[in-house]
């Protein structure tokens, strides 16, 4: 067997050297593994997609199977966070009784491909239970068709030691891997991290045969013996499989595993930024008598920019700007320039952005506000508007099963009482919904029960018309660069309430800072009007960053109550991009301990929000839901609104 693999590799290298076509390092090439991560089958390599891109990864084998959601950021940063499904005994289980696992896995690029191979460092169950705990260090190669992998592993890619742990030599604190958590799971354990007094090598190749295909072979180092998951006793190392490649986002996979077992796999995976076109600029006819002013509203609203107000004064002319449909302000400054040209407009152009009647930005001074003359004012707007749609609201990692769905039928609807005083309005209706299925309570709740019973308004989703939100918002900018925002209503699926926030907000300015205050009360759980006697009074001090310099970043901490009446920080940090899509993760720490809170010991998630089909779509995925750290789910908070005016730190 080892001669004909060495035979084989041999072979596939001079083939490969002879192909002129690059297969080895490309979005299309790289693929995920078994774990979500860009590798061969069970192993990593040092491969990683651009910036902005996301996968979901889904993996069937024995005795596991896996979920992963993966982003990428930024090109040198992969994280990806798993559900698995684990079946305990020989005889097996079903997916609503096997053992549950989640966590995060982390993989940094350290090098990229030059004269020297591309260089990455990775951490797997970085804030699980550890049962699938690793880390190592892969080295990758490509030569045409071919892509070489060289790495060593700890933890469960530890499973035949051959080698000394180079870390000893620095440090006799990596001679030894502590064998049980010291927490119930989900704490980060940096004591565990590449140690052991021996690592394990891997190795392996992806090969492209034609432009569908990919064979994998590698040597599995997969810890059998004393894992805890329950892989079986291997009876060869050397793991290999193929993939199709349906197009650019779907993959499907199929590998004998240490000659144990066949396992398949489906991946999507997609590069929001790739597929982005420069907005075409959409003209207008327009008649020969009209006037310059009635020519550029036309062109800006052909365009998906609101007119509020016209304002002219000398060799200005001021363009009051209410909202906007693009996802970056370069697009709309673009326009602006081009609406001018097919206007016939030779003034300076400035600008007063607003939202709700809430100025995010204005280049007005108080010497053009004083001699300027309105040359337009916008016709009374449609004070009503509503839309019905068909969703599917997910409820995914439930204990009893990775996924449980509602299909429904939703309208939003939205009243404009005055230009800075609006009602809006959420109603669902399951069509269809296997939510009745959630039956398992929670572990545990503490210090009180605000987000555990989620399951319980679950449950009664298929009971008629529910009330998603029902508020009424008025916000106000008193004073340049102050702003409040003050509701009441149903504010979410799960609490009722009213309160304000105060937002420092300076469109010049890298930060903003702010505080809110809402008193609250639970709803019960028919989602209608009646309400629970929980009630607490939660409110938070935020401050917000976005870092334009050499690593582009968004940050958010907040610091104050939360629903349950525990007292902490949460910390946030994302990234954005020009077409709308954002990436992020956060963790939040409160005055509850790691014992208190249990499984998971913290608060901590992923949330993405993706273009999907002309929209947004939003979710946030917590490993588990609990109590302690849960904060109001809010329609939109003033930086939400307000940030939309703000250039992307690209």
């Amino acid at each position: 067997m080892q001669k004909f693999l060495k035979f084989f590799l041999f072979t596939i290298f001079y083939l490969s050297i002879s192909i002129n076509k690059v297969y080895s390092d490309s979005f299309e090439y790289n693929t995920y593994n078994n774990h979500g991560i860009i590798g061969l089958i069970n192993t990593p390599t040092a491969r990683f997609h651009e910036a902005g891109s996301y996968g979901i990864n889904a993996y069937n084998g024995t005795p596991d199977q896996k979920i992963t959601i993966t982003s990428t950021p930024y090109d040198w940063l992969e994280a990806s966070l798993f559900y698995s499904n684990i079946k305990e005994n020989p005889i097996g289980c079903t997916f609503k009784t096997c053992r549950k696992d989640k966590g995060f896995n982390f993989k940094f690029r350290l090098k990229e491909e030059g004269i020297l191979p591309a260089l990455a460092l990775g951490i797997n169950d970085i804030g699980g239970t550890g049962l699938y705990n690793s880390e190592y260090l892969v080295a990758s190669y490509g030569i045409n068709n071919l892509d070489m992998h060289f790495g060593i592993g700890w933890g469960v890619l530890n499973g035949n030691p051959k080698l000394k742990n180079p870390l000893t030599y620095l440090n006799d604190s990596f001679n030894e891997r502590p064998s049980s958590r010291d927490d119930q799971g989900g704490a980060f354990q940096p004591k565990t991290y590449f140690s052991n007094d021996q690592v394990t090598p891997f190795y392996g190749i992806s090969y492209a045969i034609n432009s569908k295909i990919l064979l994998k072979i590698e040597h599995d180092p997969t810890l059998t013996i004393g894992n805890e998951i329950g892989y079986e006793i291997p009876d060869s190392r050397t793991t290999f499989g193929f993939e199709y490649l349906i197009n650019d986002n779907f993959t499907l996979g199929i590998a004998a595993e240490r000659e144990n077992y066949i396992s398949f796999r489906f991946s999507y995976k997609q590069n929001v930024l790739s597929n982005k076109k420069a907005y075409e600029y959409k003209k207008i006819s327009t008649e020969e008598d009209e006037d310059y002013v009635r020519k550029l509203v036309k062109n800006l609203e052909s365009n998906g920019i609101g007119v509020n107000k016209i304002v002219e004064s000398g060799n200005d002319l001021g363009i009051e700007i209410t909202q906007f449909s693009h996802p970056s302000l370069d697009i709309v400054e673009e326009i602006l320039m081009t609406a001018k040209g097919e206007s016939g407009i030779e003034k300076r152009i400035k600008v007063d952005y607003r939202i709700a009647d809430l100025q995010a930005y204005t280049d007005y001074d108080d010497e053009f506000i004083k001699n300027s003359e309105t040359i337009y004012n916008r016709p009374e707007i449609k004070r009503f508007t509503t839309s019905t749609r068909f969703t599917v609201r997910p409820f995914i990692a439930a204990r009893e099963d990775f996924i449980k769905l509602a299909v429904l039928l939703q309208n939003d609807s939205e009243y404009i009482i005055s230009d800075n005083f609006f009602f809006s309005s959420n109603l669902k209706y399951s069509l269809w919904d296997n939510f009745d299925d959630l039956i398992w309570p929670p572990v545990d709740t503490y210090p009180a029960q605000v987000r555990s019973d989620v399951k319980d308004y679950l449950n009664n989703f298929d009971e008629g018309i529910i009330i998603g939100r029902a508020q009424f918002d008025y916000h106000i900018t008193p004073k340049k660069n102050n702003h409040l925002m003050l509701t009441s209503g149903i504010l979410e699926e799960m609490f009722a309430g009213y309160g304000f926030e105060y937002l420092y907000f300076d469109n010049r300015k890298n930060y903003a800072i702010g505080f809110e205050v809402f008193d609250v009360v639970k709803r019960d759980y028919k989602m209608r009007f009646g309400t629970t006697d929980y009630n607490n009074t939660v409110g938070s001090i935020n401050f917000y960053y976005r870092n334009y310099r050499f690593l582009p970043f968004d940050a958010k901490i907040s610091y104050g109550e939360y629903l349950a009446g525990d007292v902490g920080t949460t910390f946030e940090l994302s990234r954005s991009y020009t077409n709308g899509t954002r990436f992020g993760v956060f963790a939040t720490i409160t005055d509850v301990t790691s014992e208190q809170f249990g499984e998971g010991s913290f608060d901590k998630g992923i949330f993405f929000n993706i273009p999907i089909a002309g929209g947004i779509g939003n979710y946030t995925w917590r490993p588990l839901t609990k109590d302690p750290g849960a904060k109001l789910i809010r329609k939109h908070t003033l930086y939400d609104l307000l940030v939309k005016f703000k250039p992307y730190n690209k």
